[in-house]
């Protein structure tokens, strides 16, 4: 029998984006969950009604989620769900294809836990998406919708892109995320501001019921991050996703110049965001948590802090994919030892 630790070693050997491409190949085959070898190709699901909730009008059967990035064509959703992820986010989704920045674009900071990229929106674009998406949702677990505009698309036309998505995939996941906080595309964060956030709401939920969240980059000020998060609330985003990766090149010893950073060194700076928010906005708005999030002692403190749901994407490059399945043992080991009989009743204990 192999573990992820015994093949840790190879695939490092690899180029990160190819490494990428391997798991993705495995991830793709049509009788996965049959595989009778490794670990990491086995059911990890665990079924614990303390680990249930209700959100978005589906059941949650644990919070921990797979952030935005890997499964950027929804080419992986059945492979992904049989490592034990409570739901799924796929894309980030652009109307019309993209290659992406030049390569190389992805890099491991071994030491630090952290992956460094500067992929740029590289997609199959929106109608070969949605046309995967019609042959096979619903899905056994809750699917995220995570889209952007194109690089050529100018600033001043970005929302047609994102009504246009919205549009073309809606009744075809659980709820949507609108990206404007990737460093990867020149002048997206740019769209992080009041008028936009304006306007993109206002024409989107006219077009939708399904919820939309806005996922926020951990680069402003925490003044900044709760204003425009309570903006966003207050014209009809359903959820806030904090956060994305960190253009803050200083908290690794030889970064490149390029991308952004994710993974364990991203851990402190996405908390102290996700915090200033949710100290505003718990109990009014559905958190999600994202950044550094490596064992379920860190869930449980972004859980505390007002997260009704987690993800995790670098710390399973470095861990595993059991990693999955040891956070969410892990958490109903802390729930029972803090007396909770749901996970529901320790989201925003600290803020009570």
């Amino acid at each position: 029998m192999l573990n992820y630790n015994s093949i840790k070693p190879y695939l490092f050997k690899f180029q990160p984006e190819n490494a990428h491409h391997i798991a993705e190949f495995v991830l793709r085959l049509p009788n996965i969950s049959q595989l009778p070898f490794n670990s990491f190709l086995e059911s990890h699901f665990i079924n614990d009604e303390i680990l249930n909730q209700e959100l978005f009008g589906r059941t949650f059967l644990n919070p921990i989620g797979l952030g935005a990035g890997f499964d950027k064509n929804a080419t992986m959703i059945r492979g992904i769900q049989t490592l034990g992820f409570g739901f799924t986010e796929i894309g980030t989704v652009t109307p019309k294809p993209q290659p992406g920045n030049p390569k190389p674009r992805m890099f491991r900071h071994v030491e630090e836990e952290t992956i460094q990229n500067a992929m740029g929106f590289n997609n199959d674009g929106a109608y070969k998406v949605v046309q995967r998406l019609k042959e096979r949702y619903p899905f056994s677990t809750p699917i995220g919708i995570n889209i952007g505009k194109n690089k050529v698309t100018p600033e001043n036309e970005a929302i047609s892109d994102y009504t246009h998505l919205i549009k073309a995939f809606n009744g075809l996941g659980d709820y949507f995320v609108i990206n404007i906080s990737s460093p990867n595309t020149p002048g997206l964060r740019d769209l992080q501001n009041e008028e936009f956030i304006t306007e993109l709401f206002k024409e989107a939920k006219a077009l939708t019921d399904m919820p939309i969240l806005l996922k926020i980059a951990p680069d402003m000020t925490k003044e900044d991050a709760v204003a425009l998060t309570k903006l966003a609330v207050e014209k009809g985003a359903d959820g806030i996703i904090a956060t994305n990766t960190t253009i803050d090149y200083s908290l690794v010893k030889n970064p490149k110049d390029i991308g952004g950073l994710s993974g364990a060194v991203l851990k402190q700076k996405s908390f102290e965001i996700f915090e200033a928010i949710a100290k505003e906005l718990y109990g009014k708005t559905t958190l999600i948590s994202v950044g550094g999030i490596d064992s379920a002692e860190e869930a449980y403190r972004r859980i505390k802090a007002g997260a009704s749901l987690v993800q995790v994407y670098s710390a399973m490059i470095f861990h595993g994919p059991d990693l999955i399945m040891n956070i969410n043992k892990g958490l109903i080991e802390l729930l029972k030892a803090d007396g909770y009989n749901n996970i529901t009743e320790a989201i925003g204990a600290d803020r009570k």
